[in-house]
């Protein structure tokens, strides 16, 4: 399965956005700074999800982008579909007609999308929390 640079940006935006628990509209370059993104290319990216409903955008001093809905109720697939299409969770490149491997593919892409479709973002985000918790550095000497 490969995902293009654009999909794994979208993520980490979705993501970053996901992490603001406030609520308030996040600027472009504090995305692009934390999840080290081109500010030009986030900024093409973010319209995009903005026309999928997946972000809404704030005008002016205050403004920026916050997600459109919970982070609770999207999903990583949707993200992935959205921004690349299905052909995103197509395991290997599909010859035509039947092959010995058909099969098999098709269980791939069913396994990959039982995975992308059950995982929100507020999932990852907790997850993320919880393991970066977990690591502490110990001082003692």
């Amino acid at each position: 399965m490969t995902i293009s640079l654009k999909s794994e940006y979208a993520l980490q935006a979705v993501f970053d956005l996901a992490c603001d628990t406030q609520r308030e509209p996040v600027r472009i370059a504090d995305i692009a700074r934390r999840q080290k993104i081109p500010q030009k290319f986030l900024e093409l990216i973010l319209a995009g999800l903005k026309q999928g409903g997946f972000v809404e955008s704030r005008r002016g001093a205050e403004g920026g982008y916050l997600l459109a809905r919970p982070a609770e109720r999207i999903l990583v697939g949707e993200v992935l579909r959205h921004v690349e299409g299905d052909r995103t969770l197509r395991a290997g490149k599909r010859k035509k007609g039947e092959t010995p491997f058909s099969e098999m593919w098709a269980r791939v892409d069913g396994a990959v999308s039982g995975v992308v479709d059950q995982i929100t973002f507020a999932e990852l985000r907790d997850r993320w929390r919880e393991r970066q918790a977990a690591w502490s550095p110990n001082w003692e000497i």
